[in-house]
């Protein structure tokens, strides 16, 4: 089946991973160095009641969280989520384009605070704060330009 992703978004190249895989593609455009991480709701992603689970936009929230805090924050390290709240303030129905945008607020030397929105069709369906925390070594594959399968510029 042919999904219609909105111009400017490409798939994102994310390391192998059987859950991510399981739940997307997911999708990504840089506007102004950000991330505006993308997702077309499709049957599998839905509960019985025909809208978006929320479990899958939570698991949404928290790609956006740590793929959009690498970006921003310029650091290629892996980042682990230490805390996530996300606020369900509507539905996303069966078939609509999901985007989210994420803020940083502030970074630390060992923390990043975001808080960012998802929307379904340009209508809010979730709030999220979180703070995300870079392990380990800078890693390539985090760098925009892997992310976006070329499609970032310098």
């Amino acid at each position: 089946m042919s999904v219609s992703i909105p111009a400017g978004f490409t798939a994102l190249h994310l390391r192998p991973n059987p859950y991510i895989e399981a739940c997307g593609p997911l999708y990504g455009r840089l506007d102004a160095g950000q991330l505006v991480l993308g997702l077309r709701v499709e049957h599998r992603h839905c509960n019985p009641g025909g809208t978006c689970h929320g479990g899958m936009l939570t698991t949404l929230a928290d790609m956006l969280l740590v793929l959009g805090a690498t970006l921003q924050a310029g650091d290629t390290r892996y980042m682990l989520t230490v805390n996530l709240n996300c606020d369900f303030i509507g539905p996303a129905a069966h078939g609509s384009w999901l985007e989210g945008r994420l803020q940083v607020l502030r970074r630390t030397r060992s923390l990043v605070f975001c808080q960012g929105a998802i929307t379904a069709d340009g209508a809010l369906v979730l709030r999220l704060n979180g703070i995300a925390k870079p392990s380990g070594e800078p890693d390539p594959s985090f760098s925009p330009a892997r992310l976006m399968g070329g499609a970032a510029q310098p």
